[in-house]
């Protein structure tokens, strides 16, 4: 089992990133956070931890391997656990992982239906299977998340995080504001706090 891969990051698409490895380019599917913390690293070598899977109907045997990539150790173990609930699954937890995990596992513990219930595909009904099964499994990954992740990089990705729900909270839809925010990074342009990031964004957007 693959449970690490280094390599050039070549292209960094919506669901799914492309890793140079040698002679080899590996296709890993990556969650939306992920996405955005990677999205400005285009040419540089990564390490992402990774679990693998199948994806397929076993009874028609179309079976493909997949590989998803996390940026720490604590978000591949969140993921697993999350995918534990009946019902979420692969697809709809990478969905979902809008938000850093240490937000996503604070609400949990905190039985905040209403913060999980806004999570891409999680409705009212799921957030609180969710919290039922895992309200007093998570409390560490709430107090551990950060201590994988570079300090002088968590604060602008929080930034980022933290704007892109903003946005959503105005009425945007996931691809706009997907779009709003990549269109300031790729732009280069400094930010210091969600504030400011939303004001380059809309002077962007209504000049």
């Amino acid at each position: 089992m693959i449970t690490k891969i280094t390599g050039k990051l070549v292209a960094v698409a919506q669901d799914e990133l492309t890793l140079a490895v040698e002679a080899y380019e590996h296709e890993v599917l990556i969650s939306e956070y992920t996405r955005r913390s990677l999205q400005n690293r285009l040419g540089d070598v990564i390490s992402l931890h990774t679990i693998e899977y199948l994806e397929g109907n076993p009874m028609q045997g179309r079976l493909t391997p997949r590989i998803i990539g996390f940026l720490n150790v604590i978000e591949r173990e969140f993921f697993d656990l999350f995918c534990s609930v009946d019902g979420v699954g692969v697809k709809k937890a990478l969905r979902a992982m809008v938000r850093p995990v240490g937000e996503v596992a604070s609400a949990i513990e905190d039985q905040d239906a209403k913060v999980l219930s806004s999570l891409p595909g999680i409705g009212p009904a799921m957030a609180e299977r969710v919290i039922a099964k895992l309200r007093r499994k998570v409390p560490k990954f709430a107090l551990l998340v950060a201590r994988d992740v570079p300090p002088e990089s968590a604060g602008k990705h929080d930034v980022i995080s933290e704007t892109y729900e903003v946005l959503r909270g105005l009425g945007h839809s996931e691809a706009e504001a997907r779009k709003l925010v990549d269109a300031v990074l790729g732009s280069k342009k400094k930010f210091t706090d969600v504030q400011e990031l939303l004001q380059i964004i809309y002077d962007k957007k209504n000049a």
